[in-house]
């Protein structure tokens, strides 16, 4: 609350009791019985008219517009970068209001929130205890009134404490994702300091440079600052009290008024609108608080009854000096007093108050004042579109120009609760809320798409859902469907007994650490777990590769195998969360049709475990294998069986069911591919794999299980394109296959560059491939973070290239036709670059712009759209699965997150050296790769001989 001196309710006593009586007859304000419905939060009973929802966008588009990105904080007055807690607490309660009135999207208010409770959980303290009475916006620095940096601060306001712990009640109740970072915040403040002989105390500085603390509050701010401390737990009761209070005769209105005045106190006491309307929309008028709402609007009607002079009368910032002024109903002994905060008058400047007009007209829906008085205001909007402005001068009849977050926000919080069908926005929130991230008014599911609720198990499996846009799409990692969906929404899931306790489990994976993740580095890592508690198929174990669709793909899989590996060894999730999902991950695998009895098929049902198409439909005999996604697979088993050998056994017997005769053939590795032929015969056809980056991070996860896959690993020479002045891998020179559909993009050089280090062959790739996105930024201002995502609308797979089909930067789908305005920055590729080049500027720049881009009980998004900054909405194991890894590369010091194995007993190399296997195993049981460490770093390296796993090169100058 800018500039709001802190004023108290105090209560009377029986000799109300009559005139109350006729106040509540003649001010009813209906009080429904709550809902305690979990979607009570996006429950629209009485929609917005066409008028109100021009009036909700107009108030929203003062957030927008006084937006400040570095901080998620907003201007508390139009283009000044200052807010106070209480300019905070609007912002939240605008912020929820604009979600559910469907004004801004779920994707747009993680990425708000986010950036606004990172930045307040680091904001410096006032004496290590509770936030400065104001802080800079655009960098939250603490400032005075003034705002100019002050390294002490000033103090802090109790009154100001207490209103955003009232929105805090309101975004947990409404979004319980955010509910443990709330807490955290909230445990952090010494919110026990402001609390004195249960009243509240705020903190000035004296003149000496001592801390004074204050009781603040007169009656009416009182009591709502109170109840929001109520609201977690702290017991205000003297100033939750009415007491001490007297009545006044305004008009002909006995107005209640605290005795405890700026004479005595040196305080103002003053009667304002705002209070009144904040306690009614938020917690209820009720009782006695409800007679003293009624007779202050009854006051103001009879001040026009008398004057002819419309009124409504609270504290609002002017476009004048002194710039913020209390209009008051009485105020220290005098009546219809404007005043500073140092009682000084302004009576020139009374003015009609926007939103205090907004508030009796929908507080009291049929008060023929009500209505009149927001006649006159509800069309007060800048013209161009910065929002409301605070009111109109009484004496010059002209606008008060000055453009607030306390007006507009307070205009958002009427509009929702009328849309609520005038249900207090704090007493319905008792139940737990859905999390929503779709349209909250959009909750039809299309037909031809599976279940699309999502279930987030927490540790103790208490569930809340999540629903996501439902695409007719599958989740395929490289590809895209070509049909429709089937019908499934009937099926239920399959059950899939985990195998059996493996023997001696390990606390935790054998890697050692160089630093534990820093508090915001846990809290990106905990975001990114949260997909897969949100995905995960509780009878079999498998993990969707998009929160939109019930499929998975052997990518995908392996995804959140080497998922579940990064939030172990980040202390994510404990032991025994990792043993009981690995177990159940090994067994549900060896329950997967394999195509032709050979190799996983390309995609799965992820209830029934049956093949699937792209698009969802059963195929029974199944549709190919994809050499990179077993390729995938193999290496997070092989890192699983390294890091965690217990499960060394099971892991094995899972790769020797496959066969590799047809994947592995003359060093290249190979896809297959079932066609429909015009005769309606189907037909199996096999090919080499030669999606550049990919091809070479699934050569090289062969050689860790000894197949001579040297064709397909990286090497040999590369045809490249010039884009921003640098000669851009685009695909291999070969003669062995032509190669189609080629496009450049970042997500498979930087999985390897994880996983596997970059060795000098493979950095001669990677370099290029970053260096021409920065000199893109460098030359136009446009991040760009190149890579493969999964979109919530068509063409679903967007392929946000380097180069691709000759273009430079074309956004492709999946069947190489352009998407207008498609390319995306993806989140998942801000991370990897910034583990991989923490020192570059670039990087920097990236991971800064990506990552608010979460939601808490969903994941990370996809990433946001380059022509817009809007979210692109999607959820998916492949952006979260390397988000987590990349935290783990980051703690790892730089060292490859696939760690060699010691031993070359396991019942995968005896079979290899048995041979004559029948299944295309190597030839001999030796590594086609090792981990060398020399000057440039550590990185696994392709070898033909039987060496050493661990090779150190001496390095001299």
């Amino acid at each position: 609350m800018i500039y709001k001196p802190h004023q108290q309710k105090l209560l009377k006593s029986i000799a109300l009791f009559l005139i109350a009586i006729f106040l509540q007859f003649l001010f009813y304000i209906p009080t429904p019985v709550l809902s305690q419905n979990s979607n009570s939060c996006s429950s629209i009973t009485v929609p917005l008219t066409p008028e109100e929802q021009t009036y909700a966008r107009a108030a929203w588009q003062y957030f927008v517009k006084n937006y400040q990105p570095a901080t998620g904080f907003t201007n508390s007055t139009g283009g000044y970068p200052s807010g106070t807690l209480w300019d905070m607490g609007n912002y939240l309660m605008a912020l929820n209001a604009a979600r559910w009135l469907n004004l801004t999207d779920q994707a747009d208010f993680d990425t708000r929130l986010n950036k606004f409770l990172t930045t307040l959980s680091s904001l410096k303290l006032f004496e290590d205890a509770l936030p400065n009475k104001v802080y800079n916006a655009a960098t939250g620095q603490m400032v005075d009134y003034g705002n100019n940096p002050i390294e002490r601060g000033i103090g802090w306001s109790a009154l100001d404490v207490g209103r955003i712990l009232a929105a805090f009640d309101v975004i947990r109740s409404c979004h319980p994702q955010y509910n443990d970072w709330l807490k955290g915040i909230v445990t952090k403040w010494q919110v026990a300091r402001s609390l004195k002989d249960e009243q509240l105390f705020g903190a000035t500085v004296l003149g000496d440079n001592k801390t004074l603390l204050v009781q603040e509050g007169r009656l009416g701010y009182e009591e709502y600052g109170a109840r929001g401390y109520q609201l977690w737990g702290f017991s205000a009761p003297k100033a939750i009290a009415f007491e001490p209070f007297k009545l006044v005769e305004i008009n002909g209105v006995q107005i209640p008024v605290d005795t405890r005045d700026f004479q005595s106190t040196n305080a103002n006491n003053y009667v304002v609108s705002e209070s009144y309307i904040l306690d009614g929309i938020e917690f209820g008028l009720q009782g006695q608080l409800a007679d003293f709402a009624a007779r202050v609007l009854d006051v103001q009607k009879r001040r026009y009854d008398t004057t002819g002079q419309l009124t409504a009368v609270t504290e609002d910032n002017i476009d004048q000096a002194p710039y913020f002024l209390y209009n008051t109903v009485y105020a220290n002994g005098t009546n219809w007093a404007t005043i500073t905060d140092a009682n000084q008058p302004y009576p020139q400047f009374r003015s009609i108050s926007t939103k205090a007009a907004f508030g009796w007209r929908y507080l009291f829906p049929d008060n023929p004042y009500a209505q009149k008085v927001f006649d006159a205001v509800k069309d007060l909007r800048s013209p161009d579109d910065s929002g409301y402005y605070a009111g109109i001068y009484e004496e010059s009849k002209q606008p008060n120009k000055a453009l607030t977050g306390n007006t507009n926000g307070l205009i958002l919080e009427i509009l929702y609760y009328k849309a609520r069908g005038n249900r207090p926005l704090i007493a319905s929130a008792s139940g737990s809320a859905s999390v929503s991230t779709t349209k909250p008014t959009e909750n039809a599911t299309p037909s031809n798409q599976t279940n699309s609720t999502v279930t987030t198990p927490t540790a103790n499996q208490a569930n809340s859902t999540v629903t996501i846009p439902t695409p007719n799409q599958s989740n395929s990692t490289l590809t895209t469907p070509t049909s429709s969906p089937a019908d499934t929404s009937k099926i239920t899931d399959v059950a899939v007994a985990p195998i059996p306790p493996v023997e001696s489990p390990q606390a935790s994976s054998n890697l050692k650490l160089k630093r534990p993740l820093t508090l915001i580095e846990k809290r990106y890592a905990e975001a990114a777990w949260r997909y897969f508690q949100a995905n995960y198929h509780a009878k079999n174990g498998l993990i969707d590769d998009r929160s939109d669709f019930k499929g998975a793909t052997l990518w995908g899989l392996g995804d959140y195998l080497a998922a579940l590996h990064a939030a172990r060894s980040l202390d994510i999730i404990d032991p025994k969360e990792f043993d009981g999902r690995t177990r159940h991950l090994l067994a549900a695998l060896t329950k997967l049709p394999l195509f032709a009895g050979e190799l996983p098929s390309r995609g799965y049902d992820t209830r029934t475990l049956q093949s699937v198409d792209y698009g969802g439909n059963p195929i029974a005999e199944g549709n190919g294998w994809s050499a990179l996604d077993l390729g995938r697979m193999l290496a997070a088993l092989y890192n699983l069986k390294t890091c965690h050998p217990e499960y060394t056994a099971a892991v094995d017997k899972i790769v020797l069911d496959w066969s590799y005769l047809r994947v592995v053939r003359e060093g290249i590795l190979s896809s297959a591919s079932v066609s429909k032929e015009e005769d309606g015969r189907y037909l199996t056809r096999v090919n080499p794999e030669t999606r550049l980056g990919y091809e070479e991070y699934a050569a090289r996860a062969f050689q860790l299980w000894g197949f001579n896959v040297e064709g397909s690993a990286v090497g040999g020479e590369y045809q490249t394109a010039s884009v921003e002045g640098v000669k851009v891998p685009i695909q291999r020179r070969r003669t062995d296959t032509n190669s189609k559909n080629q496009y450049t993009v970042s997500n498979p050089f930087l999985l390897y560059a994880l996983e596997f280090g970059l060795d000098p062959q493979m950095r001669s790739l990677f370099e290029p491939i970053f260096q021409a996105q920065a000199e893109r930024y460098r030359r136009t201002g446009a991040l760009t973070a190149s890579a493969t995502t999964l979109i919530d609308r068509k063409p679903y797979t967007v392929h946000s290239t380097i180069t691709g089909q000759g273009d430079a930067w074309v956004a492709l789908g999946d069947d190489s036709q352009p998407v207008p305005k498609g390319r995306l920055v993806s989140t998942a590729v801000a991370f990897a670059y910034h583990a991989l080049l923490p020192e570059n500027k670039y990087s920097q720049e990236l991971l800064q712009a990506t990552t608010d881009l979460y939601n808490p009980s969903a994941g990370f998004y996809e990433g946001f759209y380059e022509a817009t900054g809007k979210t692109a909405i999607g959820f998916t194991s492949s952006t979260n699965s390397m988000i987590l890894q990349s935290l783990l590369y980051k703690v790892m010091n730089g060292q490859p997150l696939i760690r060699p194995t010691t031993t070359m007993k396991s019942p995968w190399w005896v079979a290899v050296t048995k041979g004559n296997s029948g299944r295309g195993l190597p030839n001999t049981a030796i590594q086609r790769t090792k981990l060398i460490s020399d000057g440039s770093g550590s990185y696994w390296a392709s070898t033909t001989k039987d060496t050493s796993l661990v090779t150190r090169t001496k390095v001299t100058e």
